[in-house]
């Protein structure tokens, strides 16, 4: 019995971080929705600067949860800037805690709250988030035949006009790259065989789309494009065969000792325009990632495995970065349901906050 109640309280060290990130959202989106309307007579530029700032608090706090409360450690190879700058992130795509590696990389440059996110058209529907994150200037956009160029263009250039800095992160591969799952692997490797491109093993095809409008629209305001290839350490069973990447949950159970992130500064010129061209651009550097994540699971040296080729930092997030942010965020949302009508604002946030942000999104591209 003792033992039991031992696995299960480890189990439950989610539940924390869980219960402060989804118990915060709606004090974040009470003050958000504050300055959205006290901002609405001024120009859209001074909106975004706050906005900016108001979304790195938030994400800084959930950074104090994925970083400094797992402990894990942040491995980094290749070319991170230090300062900001107008980029598109490219990334392959395992699982949710992805997501986490942008804005992980984004605050060890101070753009923490530039980060805006190309994602499926179905995540608008997320209570309170999904419609957040359009109005921060995330991009939804669906498949193959059904994906809206004209509406992503659009969206871009007003974040453009609006002078918004980008650090717009693309997931090339449209969905995740699973091997709990074979036939969407053994699909993708069907479809690049039928194109006569090079076949993947550890990553999927990528599309080129959202890519190609991505770069063609914001190619003048780009300073760079980040080539970003993630390896989540402990994700090889005892036949040496790849598992499933961490959920979230997992992640904040403290299950991934160490996260290898390697990051290639491309230039613009160095990138055709014309989408043809593009794709197999894109492919390559696709082929690129394959190539790092054979060495880093399946090098046949034992030395060379878990890691990447060459230099590589420990790169440790300093508690002032985020605990500052969790102290803040708990503070407002603990002092609201202190008192009964700040208990009563709490819960119709989530509920009014959930059916206006549906229907704005489902009216809104």
């Amino acid at each position: 019995m003792l033992l039991s109640l031992v696995l299960h309280t480890y189990s439950m060290r989610y539940v924390l971080p869980a219960a402060v990130m989804m118990g915060t959202a709606p004090t974040y989106v009470l003050a958000w929705g504050a300055w959205r309307l006290l901002s609405a007579v001024l120009p859209a530029r001074f909106y975004r600067e706050v906005d900016d700032r108001l979304y790195t608090i938030y994400q800084s706090m959930v950074l104090f949860f994925f970083e400094n409360y797992t402990g894990v450690q942040v491995i980094i190879y290749g070319d991170l800037p230090k300062n900001k700058e107008n980029v598109i992130y490219l990334s392959n795509h395992q699982c949710t805690v992805d997501w986490i590696i942008a804005d992980m990389l984004a605050i060890r440059q101070n753009a923490l709250g530039h980060v805006r996110y190309v994602l499926k058209d179905g995540l608008k529907w997320l209570p309170l988030y999904g419609w957040y994150f359009s109005q921060h200037g995330g991009v939804y956009v669906k498949r193959s035949a059904k994906f809206n160029e004209k509406e992503m263009r659009e969206k871009l250039q007003a974040q453009m006009k609006a002078e918004t800095p980008m650090y717009l992160v693309i997931f090339p591969e449209g969905t995740r790259y699973n091997p709990e799952i074979p036939k969407v692997i053994a699909d993708s490797q069907s479809f690049a065989e039928k194109e006569g491109l090079a076949i993947l093993k550890h990553v999927l095809t990528p599309r080129v789309k959202a890519t190609h409008v991505a770069i063609d629209t914001m190619k003048d305001y780009l300073d760079a494009v980040y080539d970003v290839t993630v390896a989540y350490e402990g994700t090889v069973d005892h036949k040496g065969q790849r598992k499933l990447a961490p959920s979230m949950t997992e992640f904040l159970c403290k299950e991934c000792p160490r996260v290898h992130i390697f990051i290639d500064r491309i230039e613009l010129k160095d990138i055709p325009e014309e989408q043809m061209y593009m794709r197999r651009w894109l492919h390559e550097r696709f082929e690129i990632k394959d190539k790092l994540l054979i060495e880093f699971y399946d090098a046949k040296d034992s030395k060379r495995r878990n890691k990447f080729p060459g230099k590589s930092v420990h790169s440790k997030l300093s508690l002032k970065k985020t605990l500052p942010s969790l102290l803040f965020l708990g503070g407002l949302t603990a002092s609201m349901l202190l008192t009964e009508s700040g208990r009563k604002l709490y819960i119709k946030t989530w509920i009014y906050g959930t059916l206006i942000g549906c229907l704005w999104v489902s009216i809104k591209p």
